[in-house]
């Protein structure tokens, strides 16, 4: 079974520099839903990996996070698609915690409970330290340039790495490219 992962905010749903603390303020990328679905109908399986300091900074806490989650997965069961698990590391970072990205404890803890081998795997992700974990345990990593994904590739060049608008046009390009 092919799996993609994907990061949550500037990913999936709109990103905020004040974080995105509330249902209410979790808001999906236009396409983004749709583009899980289409991944979702074409035999992938859809995980999310992300990095929750708000948690650690007293923003929200671990059941509204969960609300968040909920709220993510039923828009993405309502356009077609499935969100099959969810990683989250509530740290800050000043934790130096192994899970926060680009540290690779989630994708290993991924790797353990699914049982997948991470050599190839696709992972999306708006930030650097997306790119970073994903490269760190072999995982293929695509850069989208909604969220914070501009700024990432205005600071890093990223000759290797696919750059995509949003993550309808990777769900595009990872289909194109199978």
């Amino acid at each position: 079974m092919a799996y993609v992962i994907l990061d949550r905010d500037g990913v999936i749903n709109e990103d905020s520099a004040d974080y995105i603390k509330s249902p209410e303020e979790w808001r999906p990328i236009p396409g983004s839903l749709e583009a899980i679905a289409r991944l979702t109908r074409q035999g992938y399986k859809i995980v999310v990996i992300t990095n929750q300091s708000g948690i650690a900074r007293g923003l929200f806490n671990h059941a509204t996070m969960e609300a968040m989650h909920d709220k993510m997965r039923q828009l993405a069961e309502a356009a077609g698609g499935k969100i099959e698990d969810i990683f989250v590391c509530p740290h800050a970072p000043k934790d130096a915690c192994g899970c926060r990205k680009p540290q690779t404890g989630l994708f290993e803890a991924f790797a353990r409970k699914h049982a997948v081998d991470l050599n190839g795997v696709l992972a999306v992700g708006d930030s650097f330290r997306d790119i970073e974990a994903a490269l760190a345990v072999g995982a293929r990593p695509i850069l989208v340039k909604t969220g914070k994904g501009a700024q990432t590739l205005a600071r890093n060049p990223l000759p290797d790495i696919p750059i995509c608008a949003n993550l309808d046009e990777a769900a595009r390009y990872i289909l194109a490219n199978r």
